[in-house]
């Protein structure tokens, strides 16, 4: 037997207790004293979800974030390249896309033009494509941002990190920052509601989730039909004075928990509860829009009854209007790898006049300088076309990380202006970029934070939202 092993057998608990210096009275009075101060430190509920300042008072009170899934061209709606017409039909110079990873396209592949016609509107002489005819009229309230570039290439990875951060599902969304950071001025409707349409979302429900932070600051999706959330209506036989009793009970019970353990999922349960009592009420008044009048059903294009992104954006103005922190409306469908054309005017069709009638509406309700609308999807689109017999496409256009384009309005944006430039081919960006990262820590400083110092401590260290890149766009702050 191991030498070792006799040396430990010969050691008995009375060795043990006598050669560390701490005997059984010893250990009984610390842990009395332990259970003492446990019960005079035990922490008192407090909602995670009340209001707080951010490090310095932000333009921005909220954020609706109409996030375009998919990725639009910005070649065929936001940044017009005549120099394409010319090459129409002809590869780019080998230069131009060398070191260009591409997802289903050769780096030879044809050019292929705009696909739309670009005029002037405003004062602000902004350029823009003729499938946004709404847009074209409130040119001079948005700030057109031609220089986004992103690390990731595909939808997933790359709807991920522009909502997270980071490309893999596990971080906390934007909007779950935001409402940790800042709370929530309501009590009857969540901080973080997440609405989509269209024909699904690539990157799934990690795009609005809480992550490692506590649970509460996940993204409420509503639904498009019947109660915005399911069991928001008491079954049968289920009055709300037995409710109350109910929720009161869980309550009482959780509390104790709470005041033993101190674990911050708890009080999530408890808001959460009562959230989900009041939301009862607030819920499908919320919902029911035949207190909007026709001029302003008329002005988003929307029909009540029809589930829509025009429905998803008024509801989205209600909802800022009682105070939710963070709106995310994902239409998803814009992954054009065939038909540009027939896929642009179909969703341009659906989100155009309804994104600019949000603009509108929120400035005519004096709402539009607290409130950041931001619009654009998770990269651009090739310069060169996609065309696949065996997969059926034709006239499309690939993933493009290198360049593409978004716009904000209100909420400490300046209006009217455009910022940044592609080349003449709009593959890569020659003035102003603006990374993913500079978008997030823009969005965080239009609400009052330094997105260096917004953090939570997980896994041993501190993690935040642009992860240790990021720079605000001084530029385009008004």
């Amino acid at each position: 037997m191991d030498p070792f092993q006799n040396r430990c057998l010969d050691i008995t608990r009375r060795h043990f207790l006598r050669d560390c210096g701490v005997g059984v009275g010893k250990m009984a009075l610390a842990g009395l004293l332990a259970e003492r101060l446990g019960a005079q430190t035990a922490p008192a509920f407090v909602n995670p979800m009340a209001p707080h300042p951010g490090h310095f008072t932000g333009k921005a009170k909220a954020v609706i974030h109409l996030f375009m899934a998919g990725a639009p061209s910005h070649l065929d709606l936001f940044d017009f390249k005549p120099d394409l017409t010319k090459m129409d039909g002809k590869p780019l110079p080998a230069s131009v896309t060398e070191g260009q990873r591409l997802a289903f396209i050769r780096a030879d592949a044809a050019v292929m033009g705009p696909q739309f016609k670009f005029a002037r509107y405003g004062q602000s002489g902004m350029e823009i494509s003729e499938a946004l005819p709404y847009l074209s009229k409130i040119v001079d309230d948005i700030c057109l941002i031609r220089s986004c570039h992103t690390d990731q290439f595909n939808h997933a990875p790359a709807q991920t990190f522009f909502q997270t951060g980071f490309a893999v599902p596990g971080r906390p969304s934007i909007g779950s920052w935001a409402t940790y950071g800042l709370g929530c001025v309501t009590s009857d409707l969540p901080a973080f509601v997440v609405l989509s349409t269209g024909s699904g979302i690539s990157g799934g429900s990690g795009l609005w989730s809480s992550g490692f932070l506590p649970s509460i600051y996940t993204g409420v999706r509503f639904r498009n039909q019947g109660d915005p959330i399911l069991n928001v209506t008491n079954p049968a036989g289920i009055d709300p004075t037995l409710q109350r009793d109910t929720i009161d009970l869980v309550s009482n019970l959780n509390h104790k928990r709470l005041d033993a353990t101190g674990d911050p999922e708890i009080a999530t349960r408890l808001a959460n509860y009562e959230m989900a009592f009041r939301m009862q009420t607030s819920a499908p008044e919320l919902m029911d829009l035949r207190s909007e009048t026709k001029e302003t059903l008329d002005l988003y294009g929307c029909d009540p009854a029809v589930p829509s992104f025009a429905r998803a954006c008024l509801l989205a103005r209600r909802m800022i209007e009682r105070g939710v922190r963070f709106v995310n409306i994902f239409h998803e469908g814009w992954d054009a790898h065939s038909d540009v054309v027939g896929n642009h005017r179909k969703n341009c069709k659906e989100t155009d006049q309804a994104s600019a009638a949000l603009v509108i509406d929120l400035k005519r309700r004096g709402l539009l300088d607290e409130t950041l609308v931001a619009w654009g999807g998770e990269f651009g689109r090739t310069p060169m076309v996609e065309s696949n017999a065996a997969l059926g496409r034709a006239r499309g256009r690939d993933h493009h990380p290198k360049a593409y384009s978004m716009w904000m309005a209100g909420g400490g944006i300046k209006p009217g202006v455009i910022h940044g430039a592609t080349d003449d081919l709009g593959y890569n960006i020659v003035t102003d970029p603006v990374h993913v990262h500079d978008i997030q820590a823009t969005l965080l400083h239009c609400l009052g934070f330094d997105h260096e110092r917004l953090t939570y401590r997980a896994q041993g260290r501190d993690f935040r939202l642009t992860d240790v890149h990021g720079n605000v766009v001084k530029q385009i702050l008004a």
